[in-house]
């Protein structure tokens, strides 16, 4: 299994903080967010590589943290070539040029790069394996206001099958949102490409998985433990008070 992690974006909500340093490498609990993330990858079997994506602005900062992060397997920083969010490539172009690069013809976990949480990733990994289908982990945040700014997934309780996924909706159907962890059997990598080939938005992923529920079977893995999004200033200080490291 290879891994892609976004991280291309500008993240201009969280100035100044972030004017001059991705969010991704934003400093929580003595280290940077990209290593709580890489820390749970690593405990799943079969990791081949793991491609972080940046934008050209951020290139540097990402590629001098690479040069002194201990990794156990491969890790390449991916430069997108944009230097705004005016030319941006969008969360799905980025994984797609990770892909083309990387000649990608493995199992595929995509982890957004802003992403931190308190669970550990081997169940919704057996549970991908089970199922041999696209899975997101799912989490109910309990709040419409919050559903909002997230995909939103409705999913059959008894299955865990997606019935319908609408990224950032004006009237979400539940509070059930994506937490930016996706698993993709190989023969269903394909679909990424195809999606941006239509003329799919390549802003988000949930634009993709909302089409593909229409497609195929998508499975969501419920966890319950604490996830923060980070996106906000008000998130990374929860996450700086409450991730276990």
């Amino acid at each position: 299994m290879q891994v892609i992690i976004p991280a291309a974006g500008y993240a201009t909500r969280l100035y100044p903080l972030t004017e001059n340093r991705p969010k991704a490498l934003l400093d929580v609990k003595g280290k940077p967010i990209l290593e709580h993330i890489i820390k749970r990858i690593l405990e799943l079997p079969s990791i081949e590589k793991i491609s972080v994506v940046s934008n050209d602005k951020y290139f540097s900062a990402f590629d001098k943290w690479a040069e002194s992060f201990e990794c156990s397997v491969p890790l390449e920083v991916l430069n997108d070539g944009t230097k705004s969010n005016e030319d941006r490539l969008g969360q799905i172009g980025d994984i797609q040029l990770a892909i083309e690069r990387q000649a990608l013809k493995s199992d595929l976990l995509i982890i957004a790069g802003d992403n931190l949480f308190n669970f550990s990733l081997k169940p919704i990994y057996a549970f991908f394996k089970g199922k041999r289908a696209i899975v997101n982990a799912l989490y109910d945040i309990n709040d419409v206001g919050a559903a909002r700014e997230c995909g939103v997934m409705s999913i059959d309780k008894k299955t865990g099958l997606v019935v319908s996924f609408e990224e950032k909706p004006e009237e979400p159907k539940s509070t059930n949102v994506s937490l930016g962890i996706y698993f993709f059997p190989k023969d269903s990598v394909s679909e990424i490409k195809a999606f941006l080939d239509s003329g799919g938005n390549p802003d988000k992923i949930g634009y993709l998985m909302a089409k593909l529920t229409k497609k195929k079977r998508l499975f969501a893995f419920v966890y319950r433990e604490k996830w923060f999004d980070i996106g906000w200033h008000s998130a990374l200080e929860r996450a700086r008070k409450e991730i276990v490291p």
